[in-house]
């Protein structure tokens, strides 16, 4: 007997839970009879009726249920999740059922019958997104790979672990975490299959630009030093430049032509001025970061619990 734990993290999706727990039922209970699993569901911090969905839900006995103390974001969500995961393997996937659950079996089949430690959905087609955001996301996701050696081109969450998958994971001991960015790290052997985005069955997305600009600066921070490194070229090629330019002042000093005015001084003040900033602030987002480790807080709290024996744990 197999037993899997599906980690879902959720928020604001009392409406749309019951039909994607409805649809993960009639998918998993029709694949192996040698499976049992557990839903794992984090309510990251929702302002609607989801965990109230979610204490009615465990009365069917394969939920289990963790209410975050307030919004900490997916990935700190699916990080709590992780840690609750139990079994030989745990699969990750959206509740909005974007990630389509028809691909499941062919992930099982991929992890029972051939192996495979870690596999993951890779999107074929990335659904109804602006051109706008798909370009961000294809320039996103090469400078990851060319910084960090990874290929996360057209990634997503949707996956499944091994247990040992699992357990290296939680060894992982940062507090800003990047889910996508870690498992590839990790690294055992890998599946990758192809699926088209759903089209979202209800609501809107939740990922604002202010949320997804975070969460590309705490990947590439997370998995490359390189913009430090880009820092100390900037300032190596402002030296030669001042070398040069200070050289040809010199010269048109002692030559007599030299041309009054600020023109020049000018630029060279907004030039210098703004990659001092630039450069500043890439600093300052590796300092942050510094200082989120070693202040040591949690990733998550978790406020209140329910069980698949439907026993409430209250948290303080």
């Amino acid at each position: 007997m197999r037993s899997l734990s599906v980690v879902i993290p959720v928020y604001n999706e009392a409406s749309q839970l019951p039909r994607t727990l409805e649809v993960l039922r009639g998918v998993l209970g029709g694949v192996r009879e040698d499976l049992s699993w557990t839903f794992v569901l984090v309510d990251d911090g929702s302002r609607d009726d989801t965990w109230e969905v979610i204490r009615a839900e465990s009365a069917r006995g394969d939920v289990r249920g963790l209410r975050l103390s307030r919004n900490f974001g997916k990935e700190a969500a699916l990080c709590a999740g992780l840690e609750a995961a139990s079994g030989d393997g745990c699969l990750v996937l959206d509740g909005d059922l974007q990630h389509p659950p028809a691909l499941i079996p062919a992930m099982l089949d991929l992890w029972i019958r051939k192996g495979y430690d870690v596999v993951e959905g890779v999107k074929a087609r990335r659904g109804d997104e602006s051109l706008l955001y798909r370009l961000c996301a294809v320039g996103f996701y090469r400078l990851m790979k060319a910084l960090s050696g990874c290929d996360f081109d057209n990634a997503s969450d949707f996956k499944l672990l091994d247990a040992r998958v699992l357990d290296a994971w939680r060894r992982l001991g940062e507090s800003r975490t990047f889910f996508r960015g870690m498992t590839a790290w990790l690294g055992f052997r890998r599946a990758s299959l192809p699926f088209e985005v759903s089209p979202r069955e209800g609501g809107g997305t939740r990922w604002s630009p202010f949320k997804l600009l975070r969460l590309a600066l705490d990947a590439i921070a997370s998995f490359s030093s390189a913009p430090l490194h880009l820092v100390t070229a900037l300032g190596g090629v402002f030296f030669l430049f001042a070398l040069l330019l200070g050289g040809q002042t010199l010269y048109r000093k002692l030559a007599g032509s030299a041309v009054d005015g600020f023109t020049t001084v000018i630029l060279l003040l907004l030039v210098i001025g703004s990659t001092l900033m630039f450069s500043l602030g890439i600093i300052g987002v590796y300092v942050s970061r510094i200082f989120d480790e070693v202040k040591g807080r949690p990733r998550y709290l978790v406020c209140e619990e329910v069980r698949e024996d439907r026993e409430e744990v209250p948290r303080k």
